[in-house]
């Protein structure tokens, strides 16, 4: 399995995503960099899908995979995109706040903390239909990663029992309801060339 081990910090100031939106509770005391270089069409659209791919911890292979599925379904491929992305188990783990990022959630699934609709699930790009439960496995339940979980901010489109740690997954979100700071539109523009 491929993993990007770049800097977090350094990739999420060179494409101006703010370390919270990944989960990490850290401030950059660096400015950001003051390109000499008016940024073009190509890179304004490049940026956005880079952005979208390190916010999600998605590689080129699954990013490209997950795009042709959506350009598949009715509706804009660029909201497609972004709710085919919130549906992955990893996200929903880490929306569900049994994970402070997204790869400690692909790391708890690898390691098959997880049932989903009572099947042990360790795959973190399965894709998560609405009905779908999600709950933390009876013998995981005493890790210590459990212990404490703060009151998350569960989005509507979902609900979560804290005392029972599990979840499900109510309906796909609206594009309103994602929080993802970036126009998909350029993601498409780029594809279609």
């Amino acid at each position: 399995m491929a993993k990007d081990r770049s800097p977090i910090m350094k990739r999420a100031r060179s494409l101006e995503v703010t370390p919270q939106m990944l989960g990490i509770n850290k401030k950059s005391n660096r400015n950001p960099k003051q390109s000499r270089k008016k940024e073009g069409e190509y890179g304004r659209q490049l940026r956005a899908k880079q952005s979208v791919k390190f916010i999600y911890g998605v590689l080129e292979k699954q990013f490209r995979n997950t795009y042709d599925r959506a350009t598949k379904m009715p509706g804009k491929s660029g909201e497609n995109l972004l709710k085919l992305l919130e549906l992955r188990l990893d996200n929903i783990v880490y929306r569900m706040g049994l994970a402070s990022t997204r790869a400690q959630a692909r790391q708890l699934i690898g390691h098959g903390h997880f049932n989903v609709n009572g099947r042990r699930a360790s795959i973190p790009s399965m894709m998560i239909s609405p009905g779908d439960e999600i709950s933390v496995r009876e013998n995981s339940r005493s890790a210590k990663v459990f212990d404490d979980l703060p009151n998350p901010i569960v989005p509507t489109w979902m609900t979560f029992d804290v005392s029972a740690l599990k979840g499900t997954v109510l309906r796909i979100p609206e594009r309103e309801e994602i929080d993802t700071p970036v126009e998909e539109t350029l993601i498409v523009e780029l594809y279609s060339k």
